[in-house]
């Protein structure tokens, strides 16, 4: 059991969850790693690291901003919280905050040089649109009919980034901002099924949310036909999917029957972790059975689990 102020800051920053933003950054490596000819360099490597050290710092951030954001509402809705119950002062968590949106804008602009002839701004320019998005999301979005499609805009984009580690006259942008959208979509059913979690949700909006993650996975399996890759053990991916599908399928289907909080919060966490078995499922259809090394990012996100909330 962590120490209590340990365990306050990881409740803050959701700390379980980050893992699923480095799952975007390992899910675009991978791409890479099928797409360069021969092995990557040292330098492409040294990117993918500081691409996955910017999106960790942005997702953070966005978690802290989160709870700033919110702090007059959870006062009285969630008083438990780090910041309404006393263990962090809101002071702090906005310093946290601002450090950890400049850090990820560093990283990212960082990430332009490895290997690089010239500084190359794409990494920059998306973590400036994805910090931008996450404070329209969490200042005011999220409270909006749009407010999945602002989350879903972030994954989007976090992949988006990853996948700038690799050359454009490598990886065809229509490719790109495929893979990307199977994550946006995806994110926007979870989000969607996440907006009343903490009281008793209509079945009828719970089952729309769920009818988009699974068009998700079905705007997955048209992937695999643009991709044109035949590594070993790609032919692993369409079952793989379905197999993913039941995973995060079983408890959406019991949160539709018995739209309780239980049972929706237990639902919205399995496709928030989810998330990295999405990616590594994905990532089998570029690069094989080797994709699937994205899982061990699972384990500590699951050990984390244990004493930290996931929404």
């Amino acid at each position: 059991m962590p120490s209590p102020r340990l365990l306050a800051f990881a409740q803050l920053l959701r700390l379980p969850n980050v893992f699923t933003a480095f799952a975007d950054i390992a899910l675009a490596a991978c791409v890479g790693v099928a797409v360069v000819s021969g092995w990557p360099p040292a330098a492409y490597w040294g990117r993918v690291l500081l691409l996955a050290l910017a999106s960790g710092s942005l997702y953070l951030a966005g978690m802290v901003w989160n709870d700033v954001f919110d702090f007059e509402e959870d006062a009285k809705a969630r008083p438990f919280r780090p910041l309404p119950s006393g263990r962090i002062s809101k002071r702090t968590a906005v310093l946290l905050g601002v450090l950890l949106v400049l850090a990820g804008l560093t990283f990212a602009g960082l990430a332009g040089l490895p290997g690089a002839e010239e500084w190359d701004s794409a990494p920059l320019g998306y973590a400036i649109g994805l910090a931008a998005l996450v404070f329209l999301y969490d200042g005011w979005l999220k409270r909006t009919p749009i407010g999945p499609l602002a989350m879903a805009s972030c994954r989007f984009i976090n992949v988006l980034l990853g996948l700038s580690a690799i050359p454009d006259n490598v990886l065809p942008v229509g490719l790109r901002l495929h893979l990307a959208g199977v994550v946006g979509i995806y994110i926007v059913g979870v989000t969607w099924f996440a907006r009343t979690e903490e009281g008793r949700s209509d079945p009828r909006q719970l089952l729309a949310a769920a009818i988009v993650i699974g068009l998700s996975l079905v705007f997955a399996l048209v992937l695999r036909a643009r991709v044109g890759i035949d590594q070993p053990g790609a032919f692993l991916f369409p079952y793989l999917l379905v197999g993913f599908g039941f995973l995060v399928g079983v408890p959406l289907v019991r949160a539709v029957r018995r739209p309780g909080p239980k049972e929706v919060q237990a639902a919205v966490k399995r496709c928030v972790l989810g998330l990295v078995a999405l990616d590594a499922v994905l990532a089998t259809a570029f690069l094989g059975a080797p994709g699937l090394l994205i899982l061990l990012l699972l384990p500590p996100a699951l050990v984390l689990g244990k004493w930290v909330y996931s929404t």
